[in-house]
């Protein structure tokens, strides 16, 4: 049996309305798998899920650190094995819905178990890196694990804090521990339904995505944000929006410049998803179906219920040959 079912692909794909009739049908809990989605308060800027919906069908992974907290894919992995098994024992499927790759490699591919670190010294070197600025995190980074200096730099200052953070409190560069260390956990397995829009019709819904954020409230969102004290630095923060939105608040740049770059970083963001999932997800597996996202919902939900029921055929089949054999 699959342990899991994925819907996976670019912001403003469709994952959401898909994975709600998915769900209906298959009796289903769903799991976010966003990065952004894990932090209260920060609800229209990064699509969440509204309280009717998620009234229907149970979601986890929703509103749990506050925006100045880390959220990484290892305790993602973590969270997620648990909630799957909590799914299973109900009796129900588990569907995991979000754009983040390394989140959904995190339990295919598990990372490495990380060793105990004193926490009085991390939460004073995060302190320490809060204040510096990207570039001088960039030349620390060079200098203790160079492997993963470029790396690092392309994922911006939580990336590279996050790698400075291992190697310093360890004694390891994180690319040691990423090549040597055993993985967390055994890989899991499941169905990834990725959800393909061509690149013209992505930009067409990113623009209307970004016109309706800003009418339901993503700027009185940004700013009560920033008045609870939460820096344009702070990990939530960074994400595409509200960076955009805080400097405008800040008197940096006007409204129409911080909509326009809004708009731009999402679609560049977008862009690297879908080559994600086009590169890091083979064709020839039968575990990954590309599923055409301007096609009728009707047909999408039809193309991942028939996937989806092929695959548990498929396992009860091999299932019970095994055991015949025994």
């Amino acid at each position: 049996m699959a342990d899991f079912l994925a819907i996976v692909g670019p912001t403003a794909s469709g994952k959401t309305g898909l994975s709600l009739e998915v769900a209906r049908q298959l009796d289903a809990e769903i799991v976010s798998m966003d990065s952004r989605q894990v932090y209260r308060g920060m609800d229209v800027g990064t699509a969440k899920v509204d309280a009717a919906s998620r009234a229907a069908v149970p979601h986890h992974g929703l509103d749990l650190l506050d925006p100045d907290e880390r959220y990484s894919a290892g305790r993602f992995a973590r969270d997620v094995r648990r909630w799957i098994r909590e799914i299973r024992e109900r009796g129900c499927v588990p569907i995991l819905v979000g754009g983040t790759g390394f989140f959904l490699r995190a339990l295919m591919e598990p990372m490495f178990a990380e060793p105990p670190v004193d926490i009085a010294r991390r939460e004073a070197l995060r302190r320490w890196m809060k204040r510096q600025g990207a570039e001088r995190l960039a030349s620390w980074v060079r200098r203790v694990d160079p492997e993963r200096g470029a790396l690092a730099a392309a994922g911006g200052p939580q990336r590279l804090s996050r790698t400075l953070e291992v190697a310093l409190l360890t004694g390891r560069p994180l690319s040691w521990w990423h090549r040597e260390a055993p993985p967390e956990g055994e890989p899991l397995s499941g169905l990834v339904i990725v959800l393909e829009v061509p690149a013209d019709e992505l930009d067409r819904r990113i623009a209307e995505r970004t016109a309706r954020m800003v009418e339901q409230g993503l700027m009185e969102e940004v700013r009560g944000l920033l008045e609870r004290g939460y820096g344009p630095h702070a990990p939530g923060m960074t994400g595409t929006g509200y960076r955009e939105l805080a400097r405008h608040l800040a008197g940096e740049i006007p409204m129409g410049e911080a909509l326009e770059l809004m708009d731009r970083s999402t679609r560049r963001y977008a862009r690297r998803q879908r080559t994600w999932f086009r590169n890091q997800l083979p064709d020839d597996s039968e575990g990954v179906v590309r599923v055409d996202g301007t096609a009728t919902a009707g047909e999408q939900l039809r193309i991942v219920l028939d996937a989806w029921r092929a695959m548990e055929t498929r396992a009860t089949t091999v299932t019970t040959a095994s055991e015949e054999r025994e």
